[in-house]
């Protein structure tokens, strides 16, 4: 086991190789001016398809702050975060990504604040969200779908970019899920987390599309909430008290006022959208099902391949 070290800089790798070289020259200097020596930078390679491993692994030789962390395949970004969290030994952790649209340098800020409020979280959040109209009003949307079907306000515009305590971090790796909805754990393990306002820049386009950003709503809220299951009960009751309501008022017609119901076209309408109804809520039904399939398996988070370390640091 590695010793306790002051920092641990946790990063990701996928499709980075244009960026890595840069950002270890950055993220060294903010942790050397943050710890001195006594820091290290845990690089999680998430199957990425292009060269990021074979120039990690080049930078771990010259490095013996470097740790170089390859996963068997591409699980994801949020397996692939937690992962590089529970191998790292630092006493405060630096979670950020490496694609450069967020700075290195914000960990200074970040442990001003840290230090001054007493907090064991201090996270960034976007002063503008980047993108486009049409994404920004998507992410709104998410948010506040979100904080209504989960009953948890979650904070928005939130970048990956965050400093933490050991023991806020010793926390978030208590959860055991196997599916993640990241944003969730960061807010319910709790303890004083404060924001800090940041100016994430768009380098690059963003590769969610409407559909993934769909699935990750849809993954996101399954994942986190049992809301939806109430109310595909309380829709159920009143589809159900509305119907026998209406029933009566038939009856009510039919013996007492002689007028029997005519025409097919309210029938059908009917057919249609109560038909639609039991499949949309078989269908939720479904994703808890599958979310229960998965979980009871018990498969590892993630399969890490092989652990590159500098000589020198062992």
């Amino acid at each position: 086991m590695c010793k306790p070290l002051k920092l641990s800089v946790v990063t990701t790798l996928y499709r980075s190789v244009a960026e890595l070289a840069e950002f270890h020259r950055r993220a060294s200097e903010a942790a050397r001016e943050f710890a001195g020596d006594d820091y290290e930078i845990v690089l999680v390679n998430d199957g990425s398809p292009d060269d990021s491993l074979s120039l990690a692994v080049d930078m771990v030789q010259n490095d013996p702050h470097l740790t170089v962390i390859d996963l068997s395949r591409n699980f994801g970004h949020h397996q692939a975060m937690m992962t590089g969290l529970a191998h790292a030994s630092g006493d405060y952790i630096f979670l950020i990504d490496s694609d450069l649209e967020e700075d290195p340098a914000w960990l200074s800020p970040f442990a001003d604040e840290l230090k001054s409020t007493g907090s064991d979280v201090v996270f960034g959040v976007q002063r503008r969200r980047k993108g486009n109209l049409f994404e920004r009003f998507t992410g709104s949307v998410f948010y506040r779908a979100f904080d209504l079907m989960s009953g948890v306000k979650q904070p928005h515009n939130i970048v990956t970019a965050r400093l933490m305590t050991r023991r806020y971090v010793d926390g978030l790796l208590s959860h055991s899920e196997r599916e993640l909805n990241i944003g969730g754990l960061w807010l319910i393990t709790g303890f004083k987390q404060t924001h800090h306002v940041v100016d994430k820049l768009a380098l690059s386009p963003t590769s969610y599309s409407l559909s993934r950003k769909f699935d990750h709503f849809v993954n996101a809220i399954t994942s986190f909430s049992n809301r939806p299951l109430f109310i595909v009960f309380y829709s159920g009751l009143a589809i159900f008290g509305t119907s026998v309501a209406f029933i009566v008022y038939l009856l009510f017609q039919y013996f007492f006022l002689s007028q029997p119901p005519a025409g097919y076209v309210s029938v059908v309408a009917s057919i249609w959208l109560f038909s639609g109804l039991i499949i949309l809520f078989n269908g939720i039904l479904g994703v808890y099902i599958a979310k229960v399939f998965s979980e009871v398996k018990q498969r590892p988070l993630t399969v890490v391949r092989q652990i590159y370390r500098s000589p020198e640091s062992s």
